[in-house]
């Protein structure tokens, strides 16, 4: 199998970029396949005449992809520069199908698609969102659900409009493309937040609000967890504490990490961004820069171990807390990844919220291997 044509470009403007990413693509490019394209936020603005110049350079009609606040590709990060990284996947045109923008229902996907899954069958999608519609997590969960499978993507990020790419530029809710079971794919989560206690039990709570833990006042077995020096001030433990709930189910010890949004001093409550429901386990978790690598690291031999030596392609969703915020200026996540990986093509962005199987995750990186 040949490795998928890609390229990806900074330049002084989003026209040169993309001149730049076609010029690198080459003129062997297949006649037909499944375009994937992702740009900096400051090439949003122009995004429909970024993807018509491409459709029209490369023959190739079907494109997927969303705008990001920084944009991913083989070793290199791109942030606050007119930046694109573009793949074309070199796929059998019956083997995947885009799909149009689902801001509710499922019912008008179920119409213009069920067919198509039945024949094919899907059970994987590479899907991105608008971190605008509340519904998300719904339509992830309920998508997951109608394809018995998988998913992968996240949520665009940007200082304007968070818009994606389904065939055409859209926005306000979940699009993508749509793989069959003869387009087979490895895939594997990396977290940056490790826990730093035991798990508790939720005895007592009201919505998002943390009342007990295993009896005891929440906040109480807050601060006896993360030391006395962060408990003297609380103000401290934004973006370094977080919660953790783990993943129903999960055979890997997989977890959901939520924001702590507030706490009562008074009557020892905490928020989280999460609602929850009493029984319900939950443990305290740190941003750790170490533990973040060192178990990318693993993710990373893992996914490639099922993958086999020579994947044709990549995509790679992170949070924006990570790369520079978490592993260094100099494109250090991406290169790591690059150096256990090897020189493979990949593409992708950083997310505002990271899809994987039928879950929103935070502060986490989904790779994917195309073998």
């Amino acid at each position: 199998m040949t490795r998928f044509h890609f390229a990806h470009a900074g330049g002084s403007s989003g026209e040169a970029a993309i001149e730049a990413c076609i010029e690198r693509l080459g003129p062997t490019l297949p006649q037909q396949g499944l375009g994937m394209l992702y740009v900096t936020d400051a090439i949003g603005d122009h995004l429909p005449a970024a993807l018509d110049r491409l459709k029209r350079a490369t023959g190739i009609d079907e494109w997927v992809g969303s705008v990001g606040i920084g944009i991913c590709a083989t070793g290199r990060e791109y942030f606050d520069e007119p930046a694109a990284a573009v793949m074309v996947a070199d796929l059998d045109p019956t083997s995947y199908r885009v799909f149009e923008t689902i801001r509710d229902d499922l019912g008008e996907f179920s119409r213009d698609n069920g067919a198509w899954i039945a024949r094919a069958p899907a059970r994987f999608g590479i899907v991105h969102a608008d971190p605008r519609n509340q519904r998300t997590g719904d339509i992830i969960a309920d998508l997951a659900e109608e394809l018995d499978g998988f998913l992968v993507g996240g949520l665009s990020s940007s200082r304007a409009v968070p818009a994606q790419i389904a065939g055409a530029v859209t926005e306000g809710g979940v699009s993508g493309v749509l793989l069959s079971e003869t387009v087979t794919v490895a895939t594997a989560l990396s977290q940056s937040c490790m826990p730093i206690g035991p798990s508790h039990e939720i005895t007592d709570c009201r919505a998002n609000i943390l009342i007990e833990l295993d009896g005891r006042p929440a906040l109480e077995v807050f601060k006896e967890e993360i030391g006395a020096e962060l408990a003297s001030d609380l103000r401290r433990v934004g973006g370094l504490i977080f919660a953790s709930l783990p993943v129903a189910g999960s055979d890997t010890g997989d977890y959901l990490v939520r924001n702590i949004v507030g706490f009562d001093v008074d009557r020892g409550l905490i928020g989280i961004g999460e609602l929850v429901e009493r029984g319900t386990p939950l443990q305290f978790c740190r941003r750790d820069a170490a533990a973040a690598e060192h178990d990318l690291g693993r993710m990373v031999e893992s996914v490639k171990r099922r993958a086999g030596d020579e994947p044709r392609g990549a995509l790679y969703f992170t949070c924006l807390a990570r790369g520079p915020n978490m592993f260094g200026e100099a494109s250090e996540e991406l290169r790591l990844i690059e150096r256990t990986l090897g020189d493979v093509p990949l593409v992708g962005f950083f997310c505002n919220g990271e899809i994987s199987h039928n879950r929103l995750y935070g502060y986490t990186g989904v790779l994917t291997l195309f073998p």
